[in-house]
């Protein structure tokens, strides 16, 4: 799967997108992720006042450039990738391309 834009992905969607991928496998052939979400995000509690420092971590993203490889598989029927990447895309927030390497 290669990203169409660029944009940031969280550590759920990841993970989410991933699962969806392995279900569809059904645990069969192999999947590499290639996104890693690396930087942290963090956000002060509603109704704080200004000051005192930064605010907790609450989550972890990546940043993705447009025409990056997110995810590739391997051993599996072209159909079964193509069904598997749709399901996938869904879980993402930004559009993704099927790309097919010979």
């Amino acid at each position: 799967m290669k990203s169409c834009e660029a944009g940031r992905i969280s550590y759920q969607a990841i993970e989410a997108a991933r699962r969806a991928i392995s279900r569809e496998f059904r645990r069969n052939g192999q999947i590499w992720v290639r996104v890693f979400a690396d930087i942290p995000i963090s956000s002060k509690p509603t109704e704080v006042r200004m000051g005192k420092g930064k605010g907790n971590s609450t989550g972890w993203i990546a940043r993705v450039v447009e025409g990056q490889i997110l995810f590739e598989m391997d051993g599996v029927s072209l159909s079964n990738a193509q069904q598997a990447a749709t399901l996938a895309a869904h879980k993402l927030c930004l559009s993704t391309k099927f790309v097919q390497w010979f």
